[in-house]
């Protein structure tokens, strides 16, 4: 299967044309108008400095629905005894750099290039990419980012500094996220770590499929905002304001 060079044309092959581990297109930019129509379509960017950018389209797709969401006995108990703190959308771009930076650390590499964060930095600007944070005593210790289209999430990335801080920013994400009624959590590749919290691997039709009906649905456009105790999370939703859904300064 080809893989397929783009130009500056706002336009991607179908994702079926895909090579079997996922590699679609190479090349286009990554203006905030051309990773919307990637996401909205089912393609994302993942590549490194030493790489041109690369467009994957992997099938199965990892997708966890948040009507689907198991928190584990031992999760459960974390949340419950850490006395931490959880925002949206206070620190992003920290969120995103300490995502770079501890897998830069840990030896691992890292597709969160320079172009990628100012990327996303401006796809959150714009109130399609979000991020969650987790505090202790004003410290940022964990958290994740993703984008936001429709109703659908596309996770892309997760960072701890403390044991259960990424898993507890997406417990978060999870409550308020189907407060809101979203149909999915776009995980793209499959991992042992997401799926004990009930992700599930499904084909990329049926992927693309559910898809296009969460980008049909109206979005959450904006800057979200909410505040809440790692304790509350398991005990029923409340954090300032009235549960999950204050002062989101979103457009439909």
């Amino acid at each position: 299967m080809p893989v397929y060079l783009l130009d500056e044309k706002l336009v991607f092959p179908a994702p079926s044309l895909a090579r079997k581990d996922g590699l679609l297109a190479v090349g286009g930019d990554l203006s905030v108008k051309r990773l919307l129509l990637a996401y909205s379509a089912g393609i994302f960017p993942w590549y490194t400095d030493s790489d041109p950018i690369l467009w994957w389209s992997p099938d199965p797709r990892l997708v966890l629905k948040p009507h689907a969401f198991h928190l584990p006995r031992r999760m459960r108990r974390a949340c419950r005894c850490s006395g931490w703190r959880i925002t949206l959308d206070r620190s992003f771009a920290q969120v995103i750099s300490a995502c770079g930076g501890i897998r830069d650390a840990s030896g691992e590499g890292t597709w969160i290039t320079t172009e990628m964060t100012a990327a996303y930095c401006r796809l959150h600007a714009l109130g399609y990419a979000h991020s969650v944070e987790v505090w202790d005593d004003g410290t940022l210790i964990g958290g994740l980012y993703g984008v936001s289209v429709g109703r659908g999430f596309f996770g892309e990335s997760m960072f701890s500094r403390r044991p259960n801080a990424s898993k507890t920013a997406l417990v978060a994400l999870v409550r308020f996220l189907s407060a809101h009624r979203f149909h999915f959590i776009d995980c793209q590749v499959t991992t042992g770590h997401l799926m004990q919290f009930g992700a599930r691997e499904v084909p990329r039709k049926v992927f693309l499929k559910e898809l296009n009906t969460a980008c049909a649905a109206p979005g959450l456009k904006g800057r979200w905002e909410w505040t809440v105790s790692a304790a509350s999370l398991v005990s029923g939703i409340k954090g300032s304001g009235e549960g999950p859904n204050p002062n989101c300064a979103y457009t439909v």
